[in-house]
């Protein structure tokens, strides 16, 4: 039999707001929901209840909002907190070199599913209900993205799965990583909660047979999603290696279209973001990991005058999306060293992941709390201390609701965070399972050597 559900009590905010749609702010305000649907949304003392709900949370004062969305995580990156590459890391090549690209050939599948189960609790704990992933690990790639897919069911998330296709160890690995995305494609198209796309790493590492093999093998209407222009590295290499930038590249190739995720798009210049725009294909901001990297910063301003969807991601450093947008908002000001920039389009972030969410999952109301919209809900925890209204929703979730502690996170109707504790999840245990793992794990890295040639280095 169907659960129902209401929370209750709270300022509820039924949207985030875009350029389609103003937000919408109901207070007192509660929504209910029967099964993986929401039932109602609004005034509380207005809902009709056709039965006694089985669970009633209290808000407490707290924003009820939509679940959030994460464009682009990396979940494998979660045993990473602490470790020492054991050599300086002076150039984003080296970054991916000397850490990342030895973190996911140490991973085996229980390391695999440690970082997923991890990467999920912190999702859940920040409201993060719907996550696309972007995943590598050679020494353990057959059924990885079964192992995290298993991981995201049990715990209760949405997410868009991917491998990491890559030239980096070879063609032969590359067409394993290709085969994966392919099974798991396939597998899941008709999955309400668990979907595949296709992972790309980077144009600079992916070799002109590798890329024509992706192209023909794509399943029709599949994604992509890949890393474009993080560093100058992948705009100078391709053209040095192919004659043109990436985004030339996948336009030639048919990879650009509304379904391709570009995530960071940092190093382009105005005719490329035009392309992009004109492709209706997405570039994803990941704020925090591009500062950590010091790689440079997307100016989100330029992107969207040039008519390019800009979404939100965290790229592993976090799943605090509340976080990630108030850093949005924080680089934009201090790139531009300007602080009245940033209203105009940093708002939009939210409301673009929802909407480019949609295209992935058959879900046309995703990320709204109305009748009929999948029941993903979060409530957070503290009051707001002023006024809320439609015109300051995302000031309040910049300069407060990022730091506030997440109460309730229901996702299609299943209550995995209640009153600030997992239901899914035993945060302590994996804690204790994770300690018990990272040293192998550490050991294994430090065994590897660095040191990978890639395209056009």
């Amino acid at each position: 039999m169907s659960h129902t559900g209401l929370v209750r009590n709270g300022v509820l905010v039924t949207n985030f707001p875009g350029t389609d749609s103003i937000a919408t702010v109901v207070e007192p305000g509660a929504v209910l929901w029967h099964g993986d649907r929401i039932v109602a949304a609004g005034r509380e003392r207005e809902l009709r209840f056709p039965s006694q709900p089985d669970e009633v949370l209290d808000a407490r004062g707290g924003m009820i909002l939509p679940g959030f969305i994460n464009l682009h995580h990396h979940f494998y990156s979660a045993l990473a907190r602490g470790l020492d590459p054991g050599s300086p890391m002076r150039t984003f090549p080296e970054v991916l070199d000397r850490l990342w690209w030895r973190l996911d050939r140490a991973l085996d599948a229980e390391t695999v599913a440690l970082s997923a189960e991890l990467s999920v609790a912190d999702c859940i704990q920040w409201g993060c209900t719907t996550v696309f992933d972007h995943h590598a690990s050679p020494s353990c790639l057959r059924g990885s993205l079964d192992i995290i897919a298993r991981t995201v069911e049990r715990a209760g998330l949405s997410a868009a799965l991917c491998y990491e296709v890559s030239d980096r160890n070879g063609h032969d690995e590359a067409i394993a990583g290709l085969e994966e995305n392919i099974q798991f494609l396939d597998a899941r198209a008709s999955d309400a909660r668990i979907r595949g796309v296709l992972g790309l790493h980077a144009s600079f590492t992916l070799s002109d047979a590798t890329l024509a093999e992706v192209v023909k093998r794509r399943p029709s209407g599949s994604g992509c999603h890949v890393h474009v222009a993080e560093d100058p590295v992948d705009v100078d290499a391709s053209r040095h290696a192919f004659g043109v930038g990436p985004i030339e590249r996948f336009e030639r190739s048919g990879l650009l279209d509304r379904h391709a995720l570009l995530a960071h798009g940092i190093h382009l210049d105005r005719d490329a973001y035009e392309t992009i725009a004109r492709r209706d294909a997405v570039v994803i901001h990941n704020p925090e990991s591009n500062a950590n990297n010091g790689v440079g910063r997307l100016d989100i301003v330029n992107a969207t005058s040039a008519g390019c969807t800009v979404g939100l991601g965290t790229d592993g450093m976090s799943s605090a999306m509340l976080r990630a947008l108030r850093a949005a908002l924080l680089t934009l000001r201090a790139g531009r060293a300007d602080p009245s920039v940033g209203f105009a389009v940093v708002p939009e972030l939210m409301r673009n992941n929802a909407l480019v969410a949609r295209r992935f999952f058959d879900e046309p109301l995703l990320g709204e709390l109305v009748p009929d919209a999948p029941a993903d809900v979060v409530v957070l925890g503290a009051q707001p201390p002023t006024p809320v209204t439609p015109a300051n929703v995302v000031g309040h979730l910049v300069y407060g609701g990022s730091e506030t502690p997440v109460r309730h996170t229901i996702a299609r109707g299943r209550v995995v965070l209640r009153d600030g504790r997992h239901t899914t999840i035993d945060p302590d245990e994996l804690a204790t399972q994770a300690r018990q793992a990272a040293p192998g794990l550490w050991d294994r890295f430090a065994a590897l050597p660095w040191g990978t040639s890639f395209l056009g280095e």
